[in-house]
């Protein structure tokens, strides 16, 4: 499976050790940066290009999923969604890494680097890449909601103002 990695400085270094653990396991890893640590750096650009990224792969049929990194994995979260197509999940142990592939089909994952040791966020990713889409028509009918939305602003049958 390919995988898409973006980061900020907070999770610099553990995005390169989860990096290789991954390419371990015989996963193919793309780097979205960044590429050195500056402090300063503004995490948008890199969670976006991978999000975008996953969401290209998978439209053309490759087997990809990706993970972003930060202090608390909130920020990287948000740029990610804005990704159309991208259904990215904050993941904070085993079962929102197993719900959100299970239930919402989630594409990519956001964890805080600060928030869990590099044991913890491996088994995250290992759970999240291992954990298939239940199918069950309540949860595919939902996430096609959500997709109806992003593309018209609307939801067929449901008043959302």
């Amino acid at each position: 499976m390919r995988i898409h990695i973006a980061t900020d400085h907070a999770g610099l270094e553990f995005s390169r050790t989860l990096q290789d653990h991954l390419a371990g396991a015989g996963h193919e890893v793309v780097d979205h940066g960044p590429q050195s640590y500056d402090p300063l750096d503004d995490y948008p650009s890199f969670c976006i290009g991978a999000a975008l990224a996953v969401v290209a792969d998978q439209a053309a049929g490759v087997d990809a999923l990706g993970v972003v990194f930060g202090g608390s994995g909130n920020g990287e979260q948000i740029a990610a969604n804005k990704v159309e197509g991208a259904r990215a999940a904050l993941v904070w142990n085993r079962s929102t890494a197993e719900l959100a592939r299970e239930h919402n089909d989630a594409n990519v994952i956001s964890i805080g680097a600060r928030q869990h040791t590099v044991e913890e966020a491996i088994e995250f990713i290992d759970l999240f890449i291992a954990t298939p889409f239940s199918g069950e028509e309540r949860h595919a009918r939902r996430i096609a909601q959500l997709a109806e939305y992003e593309a018209t602003a609307a939801i067929a049958g449901h008043d959302i103002r």
